[in-house]
């Protein structure tokens, strides 16, 4: 070990460097050698490091909690909106009774107005559906538009 030191210190003298920094001091008539180790610089830097890493993660864990959240709500908006149409797939397939039908049912079907929603309901009942149309509830136009989706049973 002693011959590597020797050898380290000698290039030392000779301005080559292998990393290691060598001070002679003189301490009470010996002379001491004093290694620097280029690590010993970075262990703040290291240490910081270390503690931003530390500090961003609950940031990180933050953040990834605020992003699911997010995203279940989106998913829980986009359920509502495919449980809506399944709801009116359903519907489409059974006829509205003019008879039955709440207010919410009727304002479902196409291009039928809260006012019209309100008229039909107070002419009830209706032995068929096109009664709609000879009471002056509904115009022709409107009925035809509702007209394979209404039935009116007693």
């Amino acid at each position: 070990m002693t011959v590597a030191l020797a050898d380290c210190f000698r290039h030392h003298k000779n301005g080559q460097s292998h990393g290691l920094t060598f001070q002679s001091r003189p301490r009470k008539g010996k002379e001491l050698l004093k290694m620097n180790f280029p690590g010993r610089r970075y262990v703040p830097t290291i240490l910081l490091l270390a503690a931003l890493v530390g500090c961003t993660q609950p940031q990180n864990t933050q953040e990834l909690k605020e992003k699911t959240a997010q995203a279940t709500a989106e998913v829980k908006n986009e359920a509502e909106a495919v449980a809506a149409g399944i709801r009116e797939g359903w519907s489409r397939d059974k006829p509205l009774d003019l008879n039955a039908a709440t207010k919410e049912q009727l304002l479902s079907l196409p291009g039928v107005t809260a006012a019209e929603a309100n008229r039909v309901i107070a002419g009830r009942p209706y032995s068929e559906p096109g009664e709609v149309v000879t009471r002056r509830i509904m115009s022709k136009t409107e009925y035809d538009k509702i007209a394979d989706r209404v039935t009116a049973k007693k």
